[in-house]
């Protein structure tokens, strides 16, 4: 059994994650803004930048999932800043507390696939440098500020996230209620790639990376066989015996989402294998399979 720390655990894969962890006989300690609740939570400030040090006596990791939903608003100036700075600030705060911790604790920290920015038909990697735009220059500081434990010789894994395939809730919501109707064609041209991931893989990737503290540095958490988003369309309108073969303008996308439709046009061919070589087996590597099991 290992005692483990959650930030973000309200939210759609940390909520799954706490279930996870319970169920294979962990200890989990849930980080929350508000009056505990329950004897597994304890009131956090994330704002502040601080963490009790006390926090992690006994704790053998921490999973940083804590951050302001990227599709939930329209991304006026406010709402850019509270996307920023809610990865930021709990990053820090949970950086520096790992840095001066008593002992080895291992820290998985949340990052996402925007580092790339738009990429178009270039393969990716780990290795790959930064892209452009609103979400890299986000993803870029919210890795930078998990540094402080990574130069204090803590182990640091930085897990860049793609789409979170789940029943649900997230990215995919929006996109399955159409294809439910039989509107669920192609985002603009389609041709973009979108790295995506099933929730149980999302899991499965961070229960392995807990266990593997020697995996260090960014990891890419998307399927193994990169996706084009109008085949993704295509095999929702498969599975949901409905067509998909309407496409949503650019333009319109534009109207209705503003300046994050340029994210949604935008995409990564993400081909990094860190994953893969650090033994971990994915539940729904065939995308095909992901989606049956995301409709079912």
């Amino acid at each position: 059994m290992s005692r483990i720390v959650v930030t973000g655990s309200s939210g759609l894969i940390g909520t799954a994650l706490v279930a996870a962890l319970r169920e294979r006989g962990d200890e989990v300690v849930r980080l929350v803004r508000r009056a505990p609740r329950t004897v597994d939570e304890v009131q956090w400030d994330p704002s502040s930048r601080t963490l009790d040090p006390h926090v992690l006596d006994g704790v053998d990791g921490v999973v940083g999932l804590a951050g302001a939903g990227v599709g939930d608003h329209r991304w006026t100036p406010s709402h850019k800043h509270e996307i920023l700075a809610s990865r930021t600030d709990s990053t820090s705060a949970v950086a520096a507390a790992v840095a001066t911790a008593d002992h080895p604790v291992r820290f998985v920290s949340g990052s996402a696939v925007g580092y790339y920015g738009d990429r178009g038909e270039e393969e990716i990697t780990e290795a790959s440098p930064p892209g452009t735009g609103f979400l890299s220059d986000v993803t870029c500081a919210w890795e930078d500020a998990a540094q402080p434990a990574v130069e204090a010789g803590a182990s640091v894994a930085l897990i860049r996230t793609g789409i979170v395939m789940a029943r649900e809730g997230g990215a995919m919501k929006p996109l399955l209620r159409l294809g439910r109707l039989g509107l669920g064609g192609p985002l603009g041209s389609g041709r973009q790639f979108l790295p995506w991931i099933t929730l149980p893989d999302e899991v499965g990737a961070i229960l392995h990376l807990l266990d593997h503290p020697d995996v260090t540095g960014p990891v890419n958490l998307s399927a193994l066989v990169p996706a084009r988003q109008r085949d993704i369309a295509k095999a929702l309108g498969r599975a949901l015996n409905r067509p998909a073969v309407l496409p949503a303008p650019s333009i319109a996308l534009h109207a209705v989402l503003g300046e994050f439709a340029g994210e949604i046009l935008g995409g990564q061919r993400i081909v990094g294998d860190a994953l893969r070589d650090s033994g971990y087996s994915f539940i729904h590597a065939d995308l095909d399979a992901a989606v049956r099991w995301l409709v079912a």
